[in-house]
């Protein structure tokens, strides 16, 4: 079985795969000073309510980390704790998705995993999404490039942006009001998180859409997706675990020769 994990600034998403098919899942919150032994008693105690063993039953782990701490905390578990060394996704391993960047080396690998996963499951153009603690598009084009995209405030962010720098905003559920018009102060700040969230990303999406020409497969995937999807017009399909099929579409091209 293999163990997808997709390191992010707020949370860790975590999978396991037996071949193709994603058997488990879970959410944990991001702390980047957490040690390889933490980290080992944390998986194993996951993998242990599904009645999986981390030495026994998993046979290989990729990663793709946006935390340098965890990135060397996940290395450094794997050799203490497993019989096998991690996949590291950056640069030298085998994507398959060519990055026609200024710089290729800033994309983060979470970026890349989400370009691959929706190139081999759409196509292309293709846009991503992602709805976590920043709101990325990842571009990819119709030969499944990545060529680019956008990087905004997630929805969280600039919630907790707003009620850090007023004094009487008071902090809010995100969910979205009845009516756009909010009638009292809390619905007036949901309204702009929600629907002026989801309003962006309808504008970005035709921008993007008039620069390459061709009207691209929009696919939605992230924690705070679901609270924004639902007032979109542009999203087409929704694959809440995008990056962790990117993960094990790299493992499966590094790991097996035929596949490269």
């Amino acid at each position: 079985m293999l163990l997808a994990a997709d390191v992010g600034n707020t949370e860790i998403v975590l999978g396991v795969f037996e071949g193709e098919v994603l058997r488990q899942t879970w959410r944990l919150s991001t702390r980047a000073e957490q040690t390889s032994d933490e980290l080992a008693l944390q998986l194993a105690g996951l993998l242990e309510h599904r009645d999986l063993d981390l030495r026994r039953d998993l046979t290989g782990m990729c990663v793709a980390s946006v935390v340098p701490d965890l990135t060397t905390a996940f290395r450094e578990m794997a050799a203490a704790y497993l019989t096998f060394a991690p996949l590291i996704v950056g640069p030298g391993i085998k994507t398959g998705v060519s990055v026609a960047t200024d710089n290729p080396r800033e994309v983060g690998a979470d970026r890349v995993m989400n370009a691959l996963a929706a190139f081999s499951r759409y196509g292309g153009p293709t846009v991503v999404v992602d709805f976590g603690t920043s709101t990325n598009f990842d571009v990819v084009s119709a030969e499944g490039e990545f060529v680019g995209g956008v990087i905004g405030p997630g929805i969280q962010v600039a919630a907790a942006s707003l009620v850090s720098r007023t004094a009487r905003l008071p902090r809010v559920e995100l969910v979205a009001p009845l009516s756009v018009i909010g009638k009292n102060t809390v619905e007036c700040i949901q309204s702009a998180l929600v629907y002026g969230t989801a309003d962006m990303v309808d504008g970005i999406v035709a921008r993007i859409s008039d620069e390459l020409g061709a009207h691209p497969t929009t696919v939605a995937t992230g924690g705070l997706a679901l609270i924004v999807i639902p007032h979109c017009r542009s999203i087409e399909h929704h694959e809440p675990w995008l990056t962790l099929e990117g993960l094990r579409l790299v493992h499966a091209r590094n790991a097996d020769p035929a596949d490269v």
